[in-house]
């Protein structure tokens, strides 16, 4: 058949799929959040390329829409670039690079100019005026359309060969499977929850850092921590006895242990001491760490003389929910009927420990929701980070969760994914 066009099966969308000849093509691996801004950026570039997206899954964008309780959590409202990369537990120096190109400024920018406004919550965390993920899902997938993304749904990457003239694909689109050659080859497949996740970067000669999960929450089986489920407190500090890692922040009780962002922190700071510890281990929480021993010594000496025939229970400081101080109260010796008169001075040491260093014991981990941010990936030192191209592969092409960078929750991960899906894209174009 003397075409321009190469026909191959199986039906995209309810019509037959064509490979045009001659025309330099660019495949990107994974329809999230960094595959989709890779891919933009390239078409947009570099309008003669063809530019095709594939997606393993049924939808695209799935971690898009989730993020943020739904509301997606497109960035954070830093704009020092060195500031925003301590912020990121593994990959924060390699990025600094990459933000002094694309960083959470040109973010803001990119959505507004596409009709997508964004405003800043209390906590620096930035999210679509609408509170609603469904606007940065659709502003994606114009920004694609519009730029000539070719776009596939259903389509997985069996594996990849090396050729003499670039990268063949075997893709597979349920019982049929399809060999595709490319030019330059993106994989944003987002973060490895097992190794085998990362199998294409291995087969095409990288190094995998061992995944681990990374922002996850605490079992805690203490019964009375567990009646207080939905409680929150506005600071406290974590700490995990034996290591470095301290914490403070907001902290939640949840009917299966302790979340929050302090734990989050906590968790993502720890990513890997807390997996070789099999998620077992002791966690101190401070509940009023803005107050030393002596200070609280004094405000109970003060209620003592003020609220004397009043029950300890009863009388909870301002920064504390009423049933966190009676839970801790118990848990520290004292009974519910002990008034402020009779406080001894063994019982009046005992709460204020049990104050600034109540002892849980951890015997797990929950994901956060339904988000999943590991650590572990690619190898950095074989990565450009100028270009996010492989240093071992040339042609080949990295961006997101796929390589062992991992941020805090707030909006860092995507903001990685912007920039390095960018770098890659613009990179790819030229």
């Amino acid at each position: 058949m003397n075409s321009p066009w190469a026909f191959s099966f199986p039906r995209c969308f309810g019509s037959a799929r064509f490979w045009k000849v001659g025309t330099e093509r660019v495949i990107v691996v994974g329809g999230g959040a960094a595959g989709f801004f890779a891919a933009i950026a390239c078409a947009a570039a570099a309008p003669g390329k063809e530019v095709i997206l594939l997606e393993r899954g049924r939808e695209f964008l799935s971690k898009v829409r989730i993020s943020g309780g739904g509301r997606c959590n497109v960035t954070h409202a830093c704009f020092d670039v060195r500031e925003f990369a301590t912020l990121f537990p593994r990959g924060g120096q390699a990025l600094i690079g990459p933000f002094q190109r694309f960083q959470a400024r040109d973010t803001v920018a990119w959505f507004e100019r596409r009709g997508v406004k964004l405003k800043t919550e209390g906590d620096g965390r930035m999210f679509p005026i609408t509170d609603s993920s469904q606007t940065i899902i659709d502003c994606l997938l114009r920004a694609a359309q519009s730029a000539g993304v070719n776009l596939r749904l259903n389509t997985g990457v069996e594996h990849v060969n090396r050729t003499a003239d670039g990268l063949e694909l075997v893709v597979n689109e349920g019982e049929n499977r399809t060999a595709i050659r490319c030019d330059r080859l993106l994989l944003a497949t987002g973060g490895c929850r097992a190794a085998a996740a990362g199998g294409l970067a291995v087969s095409l000669g990288h190094t995998l850092v061992p995944p681990v999960p990374s922002l996850f929450t605490f079992h805690i089986e203490a019964a009375w921590l567990r009646e207080l489920a939905g409680i929150s407190v506005a600071e406290v500090e974590a700490t995990v006895p034996a290591t470095k890692l301290r914490e403070r922040g907001a902290l939640l009780a949840t009917h299966w242990g302790l979340s929050g962002p302090a734990i989050l922190r906590l968790s993502a700071w720890g990513a890997r001491t807390l997996h070789a510890m099999n998620y077992q281990f002791p966690i101190h929480v401070n509940w009023l760490p803005q107050l030393s021993a002596e200070a609280l010594a004094a405000q109970f000496q003060a209620q003592r003389r003020a609220q004397a025939a009043k029950f300890i229970v009863n009388t909870p400081p301002a920064s504390l929910p009423a049933r966190l101080w009676e839970q801790l109260a118990i848990a520290s010796g004292l009974a519910r009927d002990t008034r402020w008169s009779a406080l001894a001075r063994t019982g009046q040491h005992q709460f204020i420990q049990q104050l600034l260093r109540t002892e849980l014991q951890v015997t797990g981990k929950s994901l956060n929701k339904d988000e999943f941010v590991t650590c572990g990936g690619v190898r950095l030192s074989e990565v450009d980070f100028k270009t996010m191209e492989s240093r071992v592969c040339p042609g080949l092409y990295f961006a997101g969760e796929l390589l062992d960078i991992d941020g805090l929750t707030g909006g860092f991960n995507f903001q990685a994914a912007w920039t390095t899906g960018w770098i890659a894209g613009q990179a790819m174009a030229r």
